[in-house]
């Protein structure tokens, strides 16, 4: 077990890591974080409908969430070593794969390498640079992504904003980018969907994939929990999007099947699958993924 910055507490739910950051924590004293974990519960539908549970083959795909900075925020060795250990993991688990960027540049192209060395591709989540810096990723991780997106939340994430000079993105932007994702016959999704005038985005750009998100509680944004943004804005997410995605706090399978309720595609998880790589190795993730759905790991 290589323990990193993890504490590896019973319930991983923001109250053993609070604020640490760099680190598993995040800003607020982890408000956001414990919101993120809490409302699933405080959505779920307590009927009989629910009660019965949603079948297997109806849950949203479980999808690794983008993960960087092994070295600051996990307590890994190295990054690579972080990359190629995640992606592999994940594949044995059978999830759906992503990976996203950072500063340096060899945080994305370790997880193009990780990808491109397992023969698969995922979802390729970039920052909010200027678009001709967007692209220019794109370009690099083309070989790979089977989605491509732009990870608006982290423009919250003041030291990055600062280092590599993050913008703001709006809808003539993200239009740009997203005909460009079209000729490459990629998909386009939008990353970070968590305020009143993001909704504004998705309403002008549609985007094919909307993933709900503030960042896993870790960035400087309005208080509250992705949950609770899902529920209220579910109907119209659906109509402006191909599909939803969310992440934020989800540890359960009860948590996994309200999010299907709120029109949620696809599941993003992050921590839970850091903690089990810290604990066991990439052989952790297919162990933690089997538990999440309520599964066997030998099934």
């Amino acid at each position: 077990m290589f323990q990193g910055k993890c504490h590896f507490c019973d319930v991983c739910d923001g109250r053993g890591c609070l604020s640490e950051l760099p680190g598993m924590g995040g800003v607020f004293d982890n408000e956001n974080f414990m919101r993120n974990c809490a409302d699933w519960a405080r959505y779920a539908v307590s009927t009989e409908t629910a009660s019965s549970g949603i079948p297997d083959a109806s849950l949203p795909r479980i999808r690794l969430a983008p993960i960087t900075g092994a070295i600051q925020n996990v307590g890994y060795p190295d990054e690579k070593s972080f990359y190629f250990d995640l992606i592999n993991g994940a594949i044995a688990a059978d999830v759906g794969l992503s990976i996203g960027d950072g500063h340096p540049d060899e945080k994305l192209l370790f997880g193009i390498e990780a990808l491109a060395g397992a023969g698969r591709s995922g979802a390729v989540f970039i920052k909010p640079y200027e678009n001709r810096k967007i692209i220019e990723r794109m370009e690099w991780a083309s070989s790979v992504s089977e989605i491509v997106g732009v990870d608006i939340d982290s423009y919250a994430i003041l030291t990055m904003r600062n280092l590599v000079n993050l913008q703001k993105k709006g809808a003539a932007d993200l239009l740009e980018l997203k005909a460009r994702a079209a000729r490459e016959g990629k998909p386009f999704a939008i990353k970070g969907i968590f305020r009143p005038e993001d909704m504004e985005l998705v309403r002008e750009v549609r985007p094919d994939i909307v993933v709900v998100s503030n960042h896993g509680g870790r960035v400087e944004t309005l208080r509250g929990s992705s949950a609770e943004f899902l529920a209220d804005h579910a109907a119209e997410l659906a109509s402006c999007a191909g599909e939803v995605w969310v992440d934020g706090g989800i540890r359960t399978r009860a948590d996994i099947e309200t999010a299907a309720r709120l029109g949620a595609k696809e599941v993003m998880i992050g921590r839970p699958f850091i903690t089990a790589l810290l604990r066991s190795g990439p052989e952790g993730i297919r162990e933690r993924s089997c538990a999440l759905v309520g599964v066997s790991v030998l099934a």
